[in-house]
């Protein structure tokens, strides 16, 4: 979820950034509905590029990213990745990885896409 003049949502858990990812763009949309910080936010693609923008490699970054689930839980009750782990998994999007804290194997990438234009 990100703002027109590109702020990036996060919410704080244990003094460290935590970006919420979702399944698509309507679990980001309905989720945004329950909570109201993000408003003002709208669901765009997170792709290696704005990665490295929200956590930059090696800079010793507190960043995490949350996998929601489920739109109309708690943002908190996500799957928590780290930033070099989601980067694994975006790099080769059909070799599952571990998510540490729940040992489940996750098959695609779980990440918030666009809207498709109308033609």
């Amino acid at each position: 979820m990100r703002r027109a003049n590109g702020d990036w949502f996060a919410l704080e858990d244990h003094r460290r950034l935590s970006v919420p990812l979702f399944h698509s763009s309507h679990d980001a949309m309905m989720s945004r509905l329950r909570n109201f910080g993000m408003l003002l936010f709208q669901p765009v693609a997170l792709d290696a590029r704005s990665l490295k923008e929200v956590a930059p490699a090696g800079a010793g970054t507190d960043v995490d990213f949350c996998i929601v689930n489920d739109p109309f839980a708690s943002l908190n009750q996500g799957s928590h990745i780290t930033a070099a782990k989601l980067a694994l998994l975006m790099s080769n999007p059909h070799e599952p990885a571990t998510i540490s804290g729940n040992g489940m194997a996750v098959a695609k990438p779980l990440l918030i896409t666009p809207p498709q234009s109308k033609r």
